[in-house]
């Protein structure tokens, strides 16, 4: 799991990159990005996500956002990003997604 706290843009979208990228290189596919603390997005923040998500299926993985509120949460609906996310209520729900789509891995889960 990853948290996004306070908020994702052109100042810290490179950190955020690159703290996925060493998750995906050492062997986790599987990505939960925590937005309970996540109060701002710009442009470039969801940018960032659309590469991460890129580079995560390219890996053989998956994103799913969870705990998404207010402005962040009516910016990923207006640009549609709900849709290509898999997007849930709460922590509980997004591992419970990942566990029912399981077939028995031993993939890693950040």
């Amino acid at each position: 799991m990853l948290l996004a706290d306070g908020g994702i843009n052109r100042d810290n979208a490179k950190v955020f990159t690159e703290d996925v990228e060493s998750m995906v290189a050492n062997g986790f596919n599987k990505l939960i990005i925590d937005c309970s603390k996540l109060d701002y997005i710009s442009s470039s923040g969801l940018g960032t996500l659309l590469v991460l998500n890129k580079r995560m299926k390219a890996a053989g993985g998956d994103v799913k956002l969870c705990s998404l509120k207010g402005i962040v949460a009516q910016a990923l609906q207006l640009i549609r990003l709900d849709h290509l996310f898999g997007i849930y209520t709460d922590l509980g729900q997004a591992r419970l997604a990942f566990r029912s789509g399981d077939e028995e891995s031993s993939d890693g889960e950040a």
